[in-house]
């Protein structure tokens, strides 16, 4: 154990063992002196609410509202204090009032006013999650950017379409970067609809009652206290007013044990490292030595193997990936939250906490990572013409059974197809001599009409109109809510 357990190069988390977030936007977004900040502004906003409503006096919140500023106050003394009280907005309390009081005496009397920990905290909570999810949004779009001009550029460009690992149909690889942009489009609208409605501020007081709200309005002179109707109006007046002052949404009820927003905040960060490890498991299979269809942006140092000097790894994509496979795991910890005991938890909530910002950190360092990822992704086109002339034409096999379905039936055209296909593999013959000899074959098709019907460059049925649809479906990245839903609603119209 260490004789020193203070020290703040122990203490402080650099991403070591994360580097996918390291160094990124997002961190700042989310470290220690962030969440302090959020939860400053939380305890901020609420003072100014009650100061609106007229049950807090402005200049008590105009001194909280000043004092409230993260670099005035002693992280690791709350974190180390907060082990007597499983959280820390009781410490963080305590040190806000003694500053606030050295400020103004009078006001000190009016931070917290009414408050319980979990309303503070889980605002503070949102607020950093919106924070960090607008880092995201605007990468995502950037992604989506990337990624379309990707898929414009090899609309028809070949490739063998690979179905339970092997080369099943061909396709083309901008149908599969449309695929690709498709996913992100999807997590982006899933992050606008959770910026514009799925991040709530909390407010219920100790029990989800608001009482103490209540009781401190009717101390303060709050017309709140002159019968059921005007304490109704009060707190709803007081809820509206906490998510004017915060930016957040508002509940119909306080959700201390209720924990649909961060439920739904897994979910959609679970989503999107999910689409984002989709893109990223594709580029590491097509950038595999024997594949070569794709390659990953250089870099002086990026790839570089500790022990092989020959190798240069796909390092962003396994960035990306390793991310992908640890958010759903997280992401099931908070949804399993949702199973928690009485008005507020001991231990189900406690546990939200990590799992969040984790879950954040690494969707955000993925996010960043695809930026650079998909603008800097090199097609390589000859080496998906070449591999799709592995299997000796075998790709377009679906199409000759096709043209002849109708002079030998369906059934017997496939069968046919499958054993002459099979055959060209026990014998090494090309499969066109094959079938060319092939006595069903002949009196239907010729060799120059087999040689066309092989062609697996020109099947790749309709590939290019679905990028088409792909791309013009949102035809630009959209930058708010408003714009994304309308973007949507009008692209799904008839």
């Amino acid at each position: 154990m260490s004789d020193r357990p203070d020290r703040p190069d122990r203490a402080h988390d650099t991403g070591l063992l994360s580097p996918v977030r390291a160094g990124t936007p997002v961190e700042d977004a989310l470290d220690d002196r962030a969440w302090l900040q959020a939860l400053l502004d939380a305890e901020a906003a609420l003072a100014r609410a009650q100061a609106r409503l007229g049950t807090l006096p402005r200049r008590a919140a105009r001194t909280i509202t000043a004092t409230a500023r993260a670099e005035r106050f002693d992280a690791r003394a709350i974190a180390v204090a907060a082990r007597q009280t499983a959280n820390p907005v009781v410490p963080l309390v305590a040190q806000l009032t003694r500053l606030v009081a050295a400020a103004d005496p009078a006001s000190a009397d009016y931070v917290h006013r009414g408050a319980t920990s979990q309303d503070v905290f889980d605002t503070a909570a949102m607020l950093v999650a919106g924070r960090a999810l607008r880092i995201v949004r605007a990468d995502l779009a950037g992604v989506v950017d990337a990624l379309g001009a990707l898929a414009a550029e090899h609309r028809d460009t070949p490739m063998a379409g690979r179905t339970l690992a092997l080369h099943a149909v061909p396709t083309t690889f901008g149908l599969k970067a449309a695929g690709w942009r498709q996913l992100v489009l999807d997590a982006l609208r899933r992050v606008d609809d959770l910026l514009a409605y799925g991040l709530p501020v909390s407010l219920g007081g100790a029990a989800g009652t608001l009482a103490g709200y209540l009781e401190y309005a009717a101390l303060d002179g709050s017309a709140a206290s002159n019968g059921p109707r005007r304490a109704e109006d009060y707190l709803e007046a007081l809820v509206d007013a906490y998510a004017a002052e915060t930016g957040l949404a508002r509940t119909v009820l306080p959700w201390h044990a209720l924990r649909t927003p961060l439920a739904d905040l897994a979910a959609v960060l679970a989503f999107t490292a999910g689409a984002l490890g989709k893109i990223a498991a594709d580029v590491q299979v097509l950038h595999r030595t024997e594949v070569g269809e794709v390659a990953e942006p250089s870099g002086t140092g990026r790839g570089v193997s500790s022990a092989m000097p020959h190798k240069r790894n796909p390092v962003l994509s396994t960035l990306i990936r390793s991310a992908a496979l640890q958010v759903p795991a997280m992401a099931a910890g908070l949804t399993q939250c949702l199973v928690s005991e009485d008005e507020r938890s001991g231990g189900a909530w406690h546990a939200e906490w990590l799992l969040l910002r984790e879950c954040l950190r690494l969707v955000g360092g993925a996010a960043h990572t695809a930026v650079e990822l998909s603008r800097g992704l090199t097609a390589r086109p000859d080496a998906m013409r070449r591999n799709l002339t592995l299997t000796g034409s075998a790709v377009a096999t679906e199409r000759v059974a096709a043209a002849l379905a109708p002079a030998l039936g369906k059934a017997r055209a496939r069968a046919l197809v499958t054993d002459v296909a099979q055959a060209a593999v026990d014998t090494g013959r090309p499969l066109s001599t094959l079938l060319a000899a092939h006595p069903e074959v002949r009196p239907h098709l010729d060799p120059a009409a087999l040689a066309a019907l092989l062609d697996a460059a020109t099947y790749t049925g309709g590939a290019g109109p679905l990028v088409d649809r792909a791309l013009g479906r949102v035809r630009t990245v959209p930058h708010g809510p408003s714009d994304t839903a309308v973007a949507l609603a009008g692209a799904e119209s008839p």
